[in-house]
């Protein structure tokens, strides 16, 4: 455990061991949150999800377009950010008290948008969550600065088991989006009070407008893009809310939830990316190269598990969730793809970031919101909610063209280097899904044992390909986690 607790050792070993423990967390959280989800699902209704998805819509929205960027500031700069913290903590603070207010005032308004009374206590109620979040120990910033995200975890987790524990047990008890409301809050308690303990650092309230302005001077894009990707991944939901209603848009959430699910499990990469990146960024060489092996690690996992979430989606719905959610399948499946294509596009803003381009990821995103700003409300129109997840496909694929230049310019990247990279896990999951319809067919309408020797059939013959794939290309993956493992002292332990 000793390689664990400490993050010693090359800048390559610290990364990984980190990247393990942002993966641990990942790991950790999506199955509290997959049981939380199977079962609130089963005691709630599509409304319940899609009431409370507009409550966190309003808040995302009041956090993105006042985004400071300060955070992002204090893990990019390379010289000592101690003098910095207090100014950032007084306006994280300042920040929080004036959106709680707002929130608070507002309500009603959101309410009467959306036709929803019921939305007026709740955006209030968990308008608590942006005071807690501004008074938060800004010290905290330092686990990933210093890529100490062991700490991390244990902070991130105390807030999970915190949601997770009261949501169900209150899910139980009211029967109602009540449940996902407190479980949420109480998430957001928890985590400000052990962000003090896990953290000696303790902030005073002091205002430096020198020092505001230039973390500002940096965190603007940052602002500017976070305001485009709010508009790109959260403008669906606000546009399908207020166009087909709060049940429609429970369908769409939780379909996105799912279907996410190899953005969210492999990108956490990026969390240890963005400070590997900014550490290496006069050593073009040697970025490029670490670039390119978290792709190939990133892109390894996340296209089978999209191309297994695609070919399994409707035998999931019903098994998991009931058949009450399978009008979510057609949009399921059409944003399993469209997030394996953001997964692999994304690995890419860690790395602008990093090298202080923050502007190029901008720049990609804001093509995104443009595409989905013209054309989802006749796609939405026509075909629902399967074509407001058209609409957010196609404004991923035609960002593809920033991505490419950007990293082309940037860092040196050739096509080829692309290429040998994404071939492999792409035809292993076109071989994987083959498979798996197969097994469809001879075994009929999926109960779930069937949906696990399908799912197993489709490990293994992705695994295979993969083994195979190596023995003719340049494509040295597992090479790659034999190094992983070795540089977290696991894989010595295996062989004594």
């Amino acid at each position: 455990m000793d390689n664990f607790l400490e993050p010693r050792g090359s800048l390559t070993q610290r990364a990984i061991r980190s990247g393990a423990w942002v993966f641990a967390l990942q790991i950790t959280n999506r199955l509290f949150m997959f049981v939380r989800t199977i079962i609130l699902a089963r005691l709630l209704a599509p409304n319940d999800f899609g009431l409370f998805g507009i409550t966190l819509l309003v808040i995302a929205a009041l956090e993105v377009f006042s985004q400071t960027g300060f955070k992002s500031a204090l893990i990019q700069k390379k010289e000592n950010t101690n003098e910095y913290l207090d100014t950032a903590w007084t306006v994280s603070a300042l920040r929080g008290i004036i959106l709680f207010a707002i929130l608070f005032f507002t309500a009603p308004l959101v309410a009467l948008f959306f036709k929803v009374p019921e939305a007026k206590l709740i955006v209030r109620i968990v308008g608590v969550l942006l005071l807690l979040d501004g008074f938060a120990n800004i010290g905290i910033v330092y686990f990933k600065k210093e890529l100490e995200f062991n700490k991390q975890f244990i902070y991130q987790l105390s807030g999970i088991l915190a949601d997770v524990g009261v949501a169900i047990t209150l899910a139980f008890i009211l029967r109602s989006v009540w449940a996902l409301v407190w479980g949420l809050l109480a998430g957001g308690v928890v985590r400000c009070i052990v962000s003090y303990f896990i953290h000696p650092y303790r902030p005073h309230i002091k205002l430096e407008m020198g020092k505001a302005k230039e973390l500002f001077t940096f965190g603007k894009w940052l602002l500017g893009g976070s305001i485009v990707t709010f508009l790109a991944t959260q403008g669906d939901d606000g546009f399908l809310g207020k166009v087909l209603g709060v049940t429609a848009l429970g369908f769409y959430q939780l379909a996105f939830r799912f279907a996410s699910l190899p953005g969210s499990e492999i990108g956490v990469i990026s969390r240890v990316a963005f400070p590997t990146y900014s550490k290496l960024q006069d050593d073009i060489p040697k970025l490029r190269n670490t670039y390119l092996k978290v792709l190939k690690f990133v892109t390894f996992f996340a296209i089978p598990l999209a191309g297994g979430i695609f070919i399994l989606g409707p035998e999931f719905t019903r098994i998991f969730l009931g058949e009450k959610w399978l009008p979510m399948v057609p949009a399921l499946k059409i944003l399993a793809i469209t997030m394996m294509i953001k997964t692999t596009v994304d690995t890419s803003g860690a790395l602008f970031n990093g090298i202080g381009r923050p502007d190029i990821t901008f720049k990609m995103v804001l093509v995104r919101v443009i595409i989905l700003a013209a054309i989802i409300y006749p796609l939405t129109i026509l075909y629902g909610i399967a074509g407001t997840a058209l609409s957010v496909l196609l404004g991923i694929c035609l960002s593809i063209p920033v991505w490419l230049l950007g990293t082309f310019k940037e860092i040196k990247v050739k096509i080829n280097d692309y290429l040998s990279i994404l071939w492999p896990p792409l035809v292993g999951t076109v071989i994987m899904s083959a498979i798996i319809s197969a097994l469809k067919l001879l075994l009929g309408p999926f109960q779930l044992i069937a949906f696990l020797i399908s799912t197993f059939a489709g490990i293994v013959t992705y695994f295979g390909f993969i083994f195979l794939a190596q023995r003719f290309s340049r494509y040295a993956i597992f090479k790659d986690l034999r190094f992983i493992l070795a540089s977290l002292g696991i894989e010595n332990r295996i062989k004594t």
